[in-house]
């Protein structure tokens, strides 16, 4: 039996019945046909994409199933969550297509936050409507309808429900921190995010859902969505990448491995390895470009655009004529080294 990822899932289900959301506390890619074939017999499954709700009565089978084909992980989480009354779900995709349920959507953003896939790796077609605006709270995820109600009923009982957030997704670390990260502020990470190994984010830093980090890297800036930097790159404070949802079009924007961003600089097209922005300059795909030598003659113009993908490259702005140059980047490396010796 073929399948694509699994999860046992819990969540939280508006007064209407609606999945709010669904925490997979260790989904799987490509689970072992002999798991699927023992879930699918306790809890109905067939075969296609699929959400399925079980009953917290089902637990017991479904970890005595788990335990028969050797997987003891699942099973305890079957056993953790056994006479729990919240909503249980079991998401099984056969395949990588559009995801059809609320449930199906939140897998694929628990498996790239688990860093079992990599940014781009998954179809997200249409998940927007399938995600719910949701009052992410003190007291968890509350349907926006109900919220004042529910804050009514809190300070009846002289409590205080403090509101986070109210967005379609809820931070990282409510879901999953990966190893081997620093967060300065956890809200300023979606859900979906996939922030590589010896990966620091500071205050500043954001990262939005499938988008973020391959390996090492110092984020004070934005990571828009879609966006991946690529090992040992740094994003100085208050710099930009500019997303497939704000402005870039079709174009993937991306940053290449031993570069840096300075801070308050914007990035507009795919950014090679071992280049360098200079502080408070934007490049966009249209920016016009003056190329110098390496004894700073000028040999052409050119639009950034033409430069994407192109390795050791330094773009700066002539402070006398405001003109943008770039030529060959020497110092990145050394740079960069320099800035990672101690994360």
């Amino acid at each position: 039996m073929a399948n694509f990822a699994f999860g046992l899932g819990v969540g939280t289900k508006s007064a209407k019945g609606e999945w709010l959301e669904v925490y997979y506390n260790q989904p799987l890619l490509n689970a072992d046909d002999a798991l699927i074939s023992a879930v699918a017999a306790k809890i109905g499954y067939q075969d296609g994409n699929a959400a399925i709700e079980i009953s917290a009565a089902q637990l017991m089978d479904l970890e005595t199933a788990l335990l028969s084909v050797g997987a003891e992980a699942q099973a305890e989480i079957a056993g953790v969550l056994e006479g729990t009354s919240q909503p249980l779900v079991v998401t099984i995709l056969e395949t990588d297509s559009a995801p059809a349920s609320t449930a199906e959507v939140y897998l694929k953003l628990a498996l790239l936050s688990h860093r079992l896939v990599k940014p781009h790796g998954l179809d997200l077609s249409g998940m927007f409507g399938l995600l719910p605006n949701v009052a992410w709270t003190s007291e968890g995820a509350i349907a926006v309808d109900e919220l004042a109600q529910r804050q009514l009923a809190a300070r009846a009982q002289g409590r205080t429900i403090s509101v986070n957030s109210v967005d379609k997704f809820p931070k990282m670390t409510d879901y999953v921190v990966p190893a081997g990260v620093r967060i300065g502020d956890a809200s300023r990470i979606r859900l979906g995010a996939h922030v590589g190994e010896g990966t620091t984010v500071m205050h500043e830093g954001f990262i939005n859902f499938n988008a973020g980090t391959l390996g090492v890297s110092m984020v004070e800036g934005r990571i828009s969505a879609g966006v991946v930097v690529g090992n040992g790159s740094d994003l100085g404070g208050g710099c930009s990448t500019m997303g497939t949802l704000s402005g870039g079009g079709n174009i993937v924007i991306s940053v290449g491995e031993g570069c840096l961003l300075g801070a308050n600089a914007g990035l507009g097209i795919p950014l090679g390895d071992r280049c360098t922005i200079e502080s408070g300059l934007y490049i966009t795909a249209g920016a016009k470009v003056t190329v110098l030598d390496d004894k700073n003659n000028e040999v052409g113009t050119v639009k950034a655009a033409e430069l994407a993908g192109k390795p050791d490259l330094l773009f700066r702005r002539n402070s006398q004529n405001g003109r943008i140059e770039v030529k060959t980047n020497q110092s990145a490396i050394e740079l960069n080294a320099e800035l990672h010796k101690h994360n």
